[in-house]
């Protein structure tokens, strides 16, 4: 007797070869994907994160003699300054938080590469690109003295208050306090003048809304870093905002952000940081570019402009827009949103820029003091806070209006939190 086969019996383990070959793909398909996430993300942080070339880079200069500063030392020879998380955002530009002498630093330093070419991640620039190459030897004090304030004079404009910013870069050149600026000083000094942010957080000392310098060597320099109980002013990430509805947005920041005196004490911060920008000892400054993820507040409340890479002076804004030829409005654009009209007749960019800095940031706080605002207080808050994104033409003709809406608002938050331990 014969056993017959069905056609049906075999069906199913006719499948399993096929099925296995899926499998075996989707398993294979999976790993590869897996893979690229990986090796993309590994590329990118390898792009971003190179503080291991700014130890090299600015150590072999202190080392030559050709650098100089009160963290040279520490950073180079006891290797007491600890580099923890990377923060950079920008190859040039290395941000990491770090530890020093007993408290939480930010470092920052930029990586320069020959133009048109790919360096090797894993080695350090040619000496040369790296430019501490002013003043040059057989410069005296004095004229050192009148190259700083040549050089502050054309970023910063003709004031009254420059000889005392000079006397601060020299100070600060002279760290170890012997009375004489070395060469290895000034070249470090001159170096930091360059780069814009360490230029207004020096010109902003003292004013409390800002961080405190702490050190340098080179052109790397030490800010302090995020005292404990200190937070963004919005923990929402900055990409995700624009992509939420805005009562969706609305609810989150009420939800996940500070209680709402909490918010109008950083935000009263914001406005008398404004009030320094336009009305400071060392001219007009312009946010050029406008986002929560740069403020910051300490534990009680107070606010703090951590990153001031996208404020621009006045003059250094001008000096862009003067003669730039454009066809539209975004042809005369410095940084993110500093933009000013094109004259489409002459086809060149106009000097005055369209949206002062009290316009952009009442922008910012309508979703960050709305939500959750006392409902007595609601209205009113809102109409200001209109009147304000209203502003806008040269700063010469808003100056007035400008000083009178900031003065309501600042007037309007206080009043509120003025009982409150918030004050």
């Amino acid at each position: 007797m014969t056993l017959q086969t069905h056609p049906q019996d075999v069906c199913p383990g006719g499948r399993l070869p096929g099925l296995r070959v899926r499998y075996a793909f989707l398993i294979w398909l999976s790993v590869l994907a897996g893979s690229w996430l990986v090796y993309v993300h590994y590329s990118s942080y390898s792009e971003l994160c190179r503080g291991h070339v700014c130890r090299l880079v600015i150590c072999e200069q202190y080392h030559k003699g050709i650098i100089s500063g009160s963290v040279c030392r520490d950073m180079c020879d006891l290797h007491t300054v600890e580099w923890r998380t990377c923060l950079s955002s920008a190859p040039g530009q290395q941000v990491y938080s770090g530890f020093w002498q007993d408290k939480e630093v930010i470092i920052k330093c930029t990586v320069q590469e020959a133009p048109g070419t790919k360096a090797r991640r894993d080695t350090a620039p040619r000496p040369e690109l790296v430019l501490f190459n002013k003043p040059v030897r057989g410069t005296s004090v004095e004229e050192f003295r009148q190259m700083t304030f040549g050089f502050l004079k054309a970023t910063l404009g003709d004031l009254p208050s420059l000889p005392a910013l000079v006397g601060q870069v020299l100070a600060m050149a002279d760290f170890n306090e012997d009375s004489r600026v070395s060469l290895a000083e000034a070249k470090s000094v001159w170096a930091l003048l360059q780069r814009t942010e360490f230029l207004l957080l020096l010109a902003l000392q003292g004013q409390g809304h800002t961080v405190r310098l702490l050190g340098h060597c080179g052109d790397l320099y030490l800010t302090e870093g995020r005292p404990p109980g200190s937070a963004q002013a919005t923990l929402l990430p900055a990409a995700l905002l624009p992509l939420l509805p805005a009562a969706l947005r609305h609810a989150l920041q009420q939800w996940v952000g500070p209680a709402w005196p909490s918010r109008a004490k950083v935000a009263v911060g914001l406005l008398e940081f404004l009030d320094e920008l336009f009305h400071g000892a060392y001219g007009t400054f312009h946010l050029c570019e406008t986002t929560l993820a740069s403020v910051r507040h300490t534990a009680s409340y107070d606010f703090k402009m951590a990153d001031l890479q996208q404020v621009a002076p006045e003059a250094a804004v001008r000096r862009f827009l003067q003669g730039r030829r454009c066809e539209r409005s975004e042809d005369c654009t410095y940084g993110q949103d500093c933009r000013a009209p094109c004259d489409r007749l002459l086809r060149q960019c106009k000097g005055d820029l369209v949206q002062p800095n009290l316009a952009k940031a009442c922008e910012l706080l309508r979703d960050y003091l709305l939500p959750g605002a006392p409902a007595a207080l609601r209205a009113e808050l809102g109409r200001r806070l209109r009147t304000c994104t209203t502003l806008s033409g040269p700063a010469g003709q808003v100056e007035a209006r400008h000083a009178l809406v900031l003065s309501h608002l600042k007037t309007l938050l206080w009043k509120e939190i003025s009982h409150t331990k918030y004050s």
